[in-house]
C-alpha cells in the first residue's frame, strides 16, 4: 500500500467524522432531531467515500497494515460510539426497554398490561413512562430474548444511557464474530471497519440503543458457529437473535445443513427456555405483534413494491399479487441457498440475498430495520446496499404511510444499482470474491 493516498484518505475521514459525532450529541443534547437526520445523510457520503477508498485498493494488505489499519478504524468507531453514549436517546423505542425492565422487576409478565393500565400505576414515573410510546394501548412487542437484555439491563440501572450501553456490549460481540468471518473467509479484518464507521449503526445504536443489534449479533454468532461445525450452538444463537427480533429467521436455509438434526433441535429447546418464563399470560405472550404488522402494512399502503403495483394498474389484485410475487422470491431464494453446493458452511452470499429480499419486498419504514443488512458489507460491498442503508436515515423524514414519490428516493437508485450490479457493469473482483465466498 506504499505510495497509495489510503492512509491520508483514512486520516481524513477518521477527523471529519469524529468531528461531526460530537456535532451529533450536541444536537442531540439541544433535541434538534432534523439536524440529527442531516448530519447522518452527510455522513454518509463521507462514510461512502471511505469505503470505496477501501474497496477499489488492488494491493493486498501485509498483515501488519491489515493490523494497524484495524486498530486505527475500531479505535474510531469506538470515539464515535463514545460522543453518542451520553446523549439523549434520537429514538423513543428505548424507553419501552427499560419500562418492560422494570415491569419485570416488580414480578408482573410484560406482556400482560399496557403501559397505561392502571394495575401499573405505581411504576409510573417523568423520567421513563412518559416517554413510552403506544402507551396507552399497545403491550410489549418484544419477544422473550429481548425481555430478558431489558430486565438485566434495567436491573443496573433504568438510564437510557444504562440501556444504550447494553447494546454496545451485544455490538462489540457481532464486530467480534464479524472479524472471525472475515478470517474464516481468509478475507483482511480490516473489512470490518465498513460496520463499525456505518453511520446507520453508529446512530440506531450509540444514539438510539436498537435491540436490534442484539437480534444482529445473535444472527452473526449463528453464522460464525454454522462456519465453525457446531450446530447446537447455531441453533441456539439463531432461536436467541429470532427471540429478539424475528428477522433472524428468514435465514435459516443459509445455516442449515442437509439432514442435520442438531440445529433444529437447539433451536427448538432454547426458544422453548425463553418463551416459558413468559407463558402466564397464554396467547398474550405474542404481544402486540398483530396489532403492530396490521399498524405497519395495513392495506398495502406502506408497501412499495405493492404501491407500484397499484399504479401499474393492478388494482385491487396489487395485494394478492405483490404476496405472490414476494413468497415465490423467498421460496426461491431459500431453496437455492437450502440446496447449496457445500452444505458444511453457512451460504452467506444466500443469506445476504435473503436479507435483502425481505427488506425490500417489506419496505420498512424505520431506519433501523435496515441494519442487519450493514454486516454483510464487509463481504459483499453491493452499490446498492451501500445506498439502501445509507440513505435509510432519510425516513426520519418521511411521513407515513409514505407517498410513493417520497419512497422512490429510497429504491429508485437501489432498483437501478443492482440491475447495473446484475450487468456486471462493476468491478468482477467483486464479482469473484462474491462466487468465493457463496
Amino acid at each position: 500500500m506504499s505510495g497509495h493516498p489510503v492512509p491520508k484518505t483514512f486520516a481524513i475521514a477518521a477527523g471529519m467524522l469524529a468531528l461531526s459525532m460530537v456535532g451529533g450529541a450536541l444536537a442531540l443534547f439541544a433535541e434538534e432531531h432534523d439536524t440529527v437526520v442531516y448530519l447522518t445523510l452527510a455522513q454518509g457520503a463521507l462514510y461512502a467515500f471511505f469505503a470505496w477508498c477501501l474497496w477499489r485498493e488492488k494491493t493486498p494488505l501485509t498483515e501488519r497494515q491489515n493490523q494497524h489499519y484495524l486498530v486505527y478504524l475500531i479505535g474510531l468507531a469506538v470515539v464515535m460510539r463514545a460522543a453518542l453514549l451520553f446523549a439523549p436517546a434520537h429514538s423513543t423505542d428505548i424507553y419501552r426497554y427499560i419500562w418492560d425492565g422494570r415491569v419485570q422487576a416488580d414480578g408482573i409478565n410484560p406482556y400482560r398490561y399496557v403501559p397505561a393500565d392502571p394495575a401499573l400505576s405505581h411504576l409510573r414515573d417523568g423520567a421513563i413512562y412518559e416517554s413510552v410510546n403506544r402507551k396507552e394501548y399497545a403491550p410489549t412487542i418484544y419477544p422473550p430474548m429481548a425481555q430478558a437484555v431489558f430486565f438485566l439491563a434495567s436491573r443496573v440501572s433504568e438510564t437510557v444511557t444504562m440501556m444504550k450501553a447494553a447494546m454496545l456490549a451485544f455490538e462489540a460481540l457481532a464486530i467480534f464474530a464479524l472479524i472471525e468471518l472475515l478470517k474464516s473467509r481468509r478475507l483482511p479484518t480490516v473489512f470490518v471497519s465498513l460496520y463499525a464507521l456505518h453511520p446507520l449503526a453508529v446512530w440506531e445504536i450509540a444514539g438510539s440503543g436498537h435491540v436490534d443489534v442484539v437480534a444482529v449479533a445473535l444472527m452473526l454468532c449463528a453464522l460464525l458457529a454454522a462456519e465453525k461445525g457446531k450446530r447446537f450452538a447455531c441453533g441456539a444463537a439463531l432461536a436467541a437473535g429470532v427471540l429478539t427480533k424475528y428477522f433472524p429467521l428468514a435465514l435459516t436455509p443459509a445455516l442449515y445443513r442437509r439432514w442435520d438434526w442438531r440445529m433444529p433441535a437447539a433451536f427448538a429447546v432454547t426458544a422453548l427456555l425463553l418463551y416459558v418464563p413468559y407463558l402466564s399470560v397464554g396467547g398474550k405472550v405474542f404481544g402486540f405483534l398483530g396489532g403492530y404488522a396490521g399498524e405497519e402494512l395495513g392495506a398495502g399502503d406502506g408497501l412499495y413494491i405493492a404501491a407500484l403495483l397499484k399504479l401499474l394498474g393492478f388494482g385491487s389484485a396489487s395485494l394478492p399479487v405483490f404476496f405472490a410475487l414476494a413468497a415465490l422470491t423467498l421460496i426461491s431464494l431459500a431453496l437455492r441457498s437450502g440446496l447449496r453446493n457445500n452444505p458444511d458452511k453457512p451460504d452467506l452470499s444466500g443469506a445476504f440475498s435473503i436479507a435483502i429480499a425481505l427488506t425490500v419486498f417489506f419496505s420498512p419504514h424505520y431506519a433501523w430495520y435496515f441494519l442487519w443488512l450493514v454486516p454483510f458489507l464487509c463481504f459483499f460491498p453491493k452499490p446498492s446496499v451501500f445506498w439502501l442503508t445509507l440513505s435509510a436515515t432519510a425516513l426520519y423524514r418521511l411521513q407515513w404511510p409514505p407517498s410513493l414519490l417520497g419512497a422512490s428516493v429510497q429504491y429508485a437508485p437501489f432498483a437501478a444499482l443492482l440491475i447495473l450490479e446484475n450487468l456486471k457493469l462493476f468491478s468482477e473482483k467483486e464479482a469473484s470474491r462474491e462466487r468465493a465466498l457463496a
